[in-house]
């Protein structure tokens, strides 16, 4: 290249080529721009350059040869190459630059490589105000272009707001409809929290009221039978002893139902102590044996794997084992109902299992059965007595001692109940001096009685003042703190520990109500008072010592 006259030449021959390889006008402008603007740059460089068209399958590549010992630095024209083809390289250690510009898919060349090389060769030459009014043809036709596609972005831009505007609108009443459905369900919610609550006070009131005249009339069927009373005759003794069976079984579906209404208010506490389990087994197998009446059912227990003793809640223990045995023994009409207990190493839980072999539970029935009031229909339920009470009961007592129990049957082979609780045994204690610390009076004691055999000593302080009074003297080995107490609140109370030396190691489980907070310093877990177990409670402290100790 020597003067602007070979400029127009590139860009003539870069757009007849990019026209007889099949592209696009916009790309043959394309390519014989990016041609003309590397040329220019070329030229202003002062270097010679020759330049070769390369047609592949898929692509034409330009490559662009100059004198490498010219100095040529690339400037805005290679830069402006580089954004009107799809790839361009610059070797300018070699003295080349490789423009690419890929060929639309499914189109073939006009011509073969060598008519489109004949074609060249015999092509004249264009002078600077021939491709000058070329250029400005093509200029108008892109402006044309533009202003074509600028009024159809419009046209898209009106329908896109319309739709928009459309959208919002839908959007608006769909947002109105889901506040008017959220209120709903909030006041739907309320309602059931409502007669929940009223459902629970009902059973707890009719119950209790329902004791005292039942009480009354099994003392006075125990006073006409028992000794010192008027002789009576035969038919009478009979009568009047139907009379103190039937006060008997509604006594004890009055104190299922009871109980039953704590355990849905969350208000059963444990009071753990030590229960011999091969006692307790014994009393269960004598008590429940006789009154079987069938002598094809044999009542077995085997506890001897099981720990001598363990910490528990023995009142518990025993319903949830009586239900369980009076269950299989109602429902086994020959064979053998067989309790078993055995300690569990891998998960340290005491296993308890009621194994007959009766008449089964159908697979679909087997979780429906923990309904309340839920009973299999069948031939020996329609003649045996029950209320649907007996295992829902027993799997809150379970819940409640923090273990689980699950049923598994095969219908005509037999049930096999399971029931896990942790095992814990008063000789060890979890932990030396615990400090309660909640204004809540009630809570504390609550507390206290979650503690027992876990505790060597408990401590308690009605506010953060009174507590770091107790501190002072003794320093607590775990601190149980609300965080909503006058005076001195749980939040400040851990800042004045964490500022004491001695106390800043004390770890600390908040126990509290409220539903959002910010974490004191010092804090090793957070438990809500809502639902509080004794496993919870307990799983907390093992959780929070085993992390101190780590």
């Amino acid at each position: 290249m020597k003067d602007d006259q070979d400029v127009f030449a590139m860009r003539k021959l870069g757009r007849e080529v990019a026209e007889s390889v099949g592209l696009e006008a916009q790309d043959q402008i394309r390519v014989a721009t990016a041609l003309s603007e590397i040329g220019r740059e070329l030229l202003e460089a002062g270097t010679g350059a020759s330049f070769a068209f390369r047609l592949g399958q898929d692509a034409l590549t330009v490559t662009i040869e100059f004198s490498a010992t010219a100095g040529f630095r690339p400037a805005d024209g290679v830069t402006l190459a580089g954004r009107l083809v799809d790839l361009i390289e610059l070797d300018p250690a070699e003295g080349r630059i490789s423009m690419v510009k890929r060929l639309p898919q499914g189109r073939k060349p006009k011509r073969s490589a060598e008519e489109i090389r004949a074609g060249l060769a015999t092509g004249t030459p264009t002078t600077a105000l021939e491709e000058l009014r070329r250029q400005n043809r093509e200029l108008a036709e892109t402006l044309q272009e533009v202003l074509q596609l600028n009024t159809e972005l419009q046209e898209t831009n009106q329908g896109v707001l319309a739709l928009y505007n459309q959208l919002s609108e839908e959007l608006e009443e769909t947002n109105r409809g889901v506040v008017a459905l959220y209120a709903e369900l909030d006041e739907k919610s309320a309602q059931l929290r409502a007669a929940g609550e009223a459902k629970n006070r009902f059973w707890a009131t009719v119950s209790h009221e329902l004791r005292t005249p039942l009480n009354s009339i099994i003392g006075l069927v125990r006073l006409l039978v028992g000794p010192g009373g008027e002789p009576l005759a035969e038919e009478q003794l009979h009568q009047i002893g139907l009379i103190g069976s039937s006060a008997q079984t509604l006594l004890a579906l009055v104190s299922e139902l009871l109980d039953m209404a704590k355990a849905e208010a969350g208000r059963l506490v444990p009071q753990p102590s030590l229960v011999d389990l091969m006692a307790l087994a014994e009393r269960l197998r004598m008590t429940l044996h006789p009154t079987t009446g069938n002598d094809a059912v044999e009542l077995t227990v085997e506890v001897s794997r099981a720990p001598r003793e363990m910490l528990v809640d023995e009142v518990m223990l025993t319903r949830i084992l009586r239900n369980l045995l009076s269950n299989a023994l109602k429902f086994t009409e020959r064979g053998e109902v067989r309790l078993e207990a055995v300690l569990d190493a891998a998960t340290h839980n005491v296993v308890f299992t009621v194994t007959d072999n009766g008449i089964g539970v159908p697979e679909e029935h087997q979780e429906r059965i923990f309904e309340e009031f839920f009973q299999v229909p069948g031939p020996i339920q329609v003649r045996t007595k029950g209320t649907g009470l007996g295992l829902p009961y027993a799997r809150r007592l379970a819940e409640a001692l923090g273990g689980t129990l699950h049923l598994t049957s095969v219908p005509g082979s037999g049930t096999m109940a399971t029931l896990r609780l942790p095992y814990r045994h008063g000789g060890t204690p979890v932990v030396g001096r615990v400090l309660v610390v909640d204004d809540d009076e009630e809570f504390r004691a609550t507390v206290r009685r979650m503690l027992t055999g876990v505790a060597e000593h408990i401590d308690e302080a009605a506010d953060g003042l009174a507590a770091l009074e107790v501190m002072a003297g003794h320093p607590p080995d775990l601190a149980l703190v609300d965080l909503l107490m006058p005076r001195l609140d749980g939040s400040a109370l851990m800042a004045r520990m964490c500022d004491d030396e001695r106390l800043s190691r004390v770890p600390v489980i908040i126990v509290t109500v409220a539903t959002s907070y910010q974490v004191p310093e010092g804090t090793r877990m957070v438990v809500s008072k809502q639902g509080l177990r004794r496993d919870i409670l307990l799983g907390a402290i093992e959780g929070v010592l085993g992390r101190a100790g780590g």
